[in-house]
């Protein structure tokens, strides 16, 4: 395949840039990384506590760092452990990233860590913990990753007023994403009350896509079945349109001219659940520019295989608001239901980085006696 002929170059080229839902040191060692940067021109990486879960605990690539962190430090906690672990791993993706993110001006060439999941809901917290990562890092192109929750939304705000780069992550309604962006603009309006440069924050605003349809499509299998995997993509498309409005305005004029960018947004979670519906389902329905896919592995190569690349995402948007308006009569609260998978986002990530913890102890223990 040529460059000119893989998809994932072309949905470069069509203004959406691809992201990779993955990272584990194996990627870093081998020279994976820089060859998805040089053939596929992937221009970013973004991780979560599920993956680092499995890169930590389902594989040896951190043993021996483990075995050395544990001589060296042997007071250290689990937690202190991994965030050791994390931000190696971060730091040198990011370096590996640096020549993209400085070609691309500072658009792209991220690579994105969570704060720690069971900080969602308490805001100073995050806030420190988001600091203390952002500093430790000490590099332009990296991202920290802060819930859309209640609590999260004036840590955004402070965190963009800061001067730190922020991934928002785990959102799933539109109301939601308005209060994010408001978030995201009011610290870029204090930055610039105070004098402060405000051209080289760079921030994307995650919308978790499949697990929408996961959740709906029992309930629509038996009430509306035409509307099967289809409410994920009208309520991404509803978010590009306010995107469209709230960057379109006069208010971020003002902040454009002093060099602001727009909070781009980002689609997560977007490799298919069911079987039943291709496999590149949620990268060829939601291509737009100024947007960003973030792909885990296997959607990934798929999309590079057969993806097809046209500019779906503000296509059908009168169908898109109908099949959204259509789910009152049925007895579905899409409010409801995005608070639902906000919660168990919250939950789940809260779960898998419990899990890591505990892997990561019993992974010291090992080492302890076979060392």
């Amino acid at each position: 395949m040529s460059q000119q002929e893989n998809p994932l170059r072309r949905l470069n080229a069509a203004g959406q840039s691809v992201w990779y839902d993955n990272i584990q040191r194996a990627m870093l060692i081998s020279g994976e990384l820089e060859r998805l940067i040089a053939e596929d021109d992937l221009r970013g990486v973004t991780s979560n506590p599920a993956i680092f879960e499995k890169a930590i605990a389902g594989s040896h690539d951190y043993d021996a760092a483990l075995q050395q962190q544990r001589r060296l430090h042997p007071e250290r906690s689990s937690r202190e452990l991994f965030y050791t672990l994390a931000l190696e791993d971060i730091g040198a993706t990011a370096d590996r990233l640096l020549p993209v993110y400085t070609t691309t001006a500072g658009v792209d060439g991220m690579v994105s860590l969570e704060v720690s999941p069971d900080l969602a809901y308490d805001t100073a917290a995050t806030i420190r913990e988001a600091r203390e990562l952002h500093a430790r890092l000490a590099r332009p192109n990296v991202m920290i990753k802060v819930p859309a929750t209640e609590a999260g939304l004036p840590a955004i705000e402070q965190l963009i007023a800061d001067g730190v780069n922020i991934n928002v992550t785990l959102l799933f309604a539109v109301p939601r994403y308005e209060q994010v962006v408001e978030a995201y603009l009011r610290g870029l309006e204090q930055r610039l009350e105070r004098g402060q440069a405000i051209d080289c924050i760079a921030s994307v605003a995650s919308f978790f896509v499949s697990r929408l349809d996961s959740l709906l499509d029992p309930l629509l299998a038996q009430r509306c079945p035409e509307l099967q995997g289809a409410i994920a993509i009208a309520n991404a498309k509803w978010a590009y349109e306010r995107f469209q409005t709230l960057f379109g305005g006069a208010r971020f004029a003002a902040l454009a001219a002093a060099g602001a960018r727009p909070q781009r947004l980002l689609w997560a979670s977007t490799s298919t659940k069911n079987p039943a519906y291709p496999d590149v389902l949620y990268v060829e329905d939601l291509i737009g520019p100024q947007t960003v896919n973030t792909i885990p592995p296997a959607t990934y190569a798929a999309f590079r295989d057969h993806g097809k690349v046209d500019l779906t995402l503000a296509r059908d948007l009168d169908a898109a608001r109908a099949q959204l308006a259509r789910l009152p009569a049925l007895g579905i609260d899409l409010t409801q239901v995005t608070a639902r998978l906000e919660a168990e986002g919250v939950a789940a990530f809260a779960q898998a980085f419990e899990q890591l913890l505990g892997a990561i102890d019993a992974k010291v223990a090992d080492l302890a006696v076979t060392a």
